[in-house]
């Protein structure tokens, strides 16, 4: 404290601006890892799951669950943009303009968003065109938005980060399961391969599980499966933590 008093003004401002674009003067007590920081990316994997919790970002988990491949490249997608928007807002927070701060927020997700779709279309193109037009609702996306309004405004760049990271770890997370059981009970495949056996135009032509009579549920490849799936994924999550169930 007798330190601080004995800096200038200007080297106060410094470190002032310094607070602004690292850490705030609370994360400079704390350690990278302390109890607080954990848990902003293990809360939003179960107790404030985005989707199960928070009920957001359910449209995408309807619409690119049917095969596991673009679940999972949607998820990293998201990570992608939350992490750094996350940040980039963190770092101007003190700068932006109450009245305009949507617009700001608007423009970042967005550059970002094209940002990651060239990157896909270079990179990943059958995938992109599996995702479509999906990439860029994620400009529209309520989770990104409301953790920059909710949390990245008013807190420092390394807490945004890991909130943004782990709200798109626990939004990922559910996308992965539901494409795991959908692409797999709907068509026996994960990632494109045959994980049931092989199915013939008969039971004598088929392997593994097809062999026996098995035959593939068609109405897990239909959007309102995936809505089942996540109600189940909620009444399990209910079940095993109670606190969840609203009064």
């Amino acid at each position: 404290m007798a330190k601080d008093n004995n800096l200038t003004s200007e080297e106060k401002e410094a470190k002032k601006q310094e607070m602004i674009l690292f850490l705030s003067d609370s994360e400079e007590k704390e350690s990278f890892l302390s109890k607080n920081n954990r848990k902003l990316l293990t809360d939003p994997l179960d107790d404030d799951n985005p989707i199960t919790v928070q009920v957001l970002g359910i449209c995408s988990a309807l619409a690119i669950t049917v095969q596991l491949e673009p679940a999972v490249v949607m998820a990293i997608a998201v990570m992608a943009v939350m992490a750094f928007s996350n940040i980039i807002i963190s770092m101007l927070r003190n700068m932006i303009p109450s009245r305009i701060r949507i617009i700001v927020q608007l423009v970042v997700v967005a550059s970002l968003v094209a940002l990651v779709d060239q990157v896909l279309r270079a990179y990943a193109y059958d995938v992109s065109k599996q995702l479509s037009v999906f990439i860029g609702l994620i400009i529209t996306n309520c989770i990104v938005m409301g953790r920059l309004e909710a949390f990245a405004l008013g807190n420092g760049v390394y807490k945004s980060f890991l909130d943004g990271i782990g709200n798109a770890a626990g939004y990922g997370l559910i996308l992965i399961i539901v494409a795991f059981f959908r692409e797999l009970l709907g068509s026996g495949k994960l990632f494109g391969y045959e994980i049931l056996g092989h199915q013939g135009t008969s039971a004598a032509d088929s392997t593994g599980l097809y062999a026996m009579g098995y035959e593939n549920n068609g109405l897990m490849l239909l959007s309102p499966m995936a809505l089942i799936v996540v109600g189940l994924i909620i009444w399990v999550q209910r079940a095993r933590n109670r606190k969840l169930i609203e009064e």
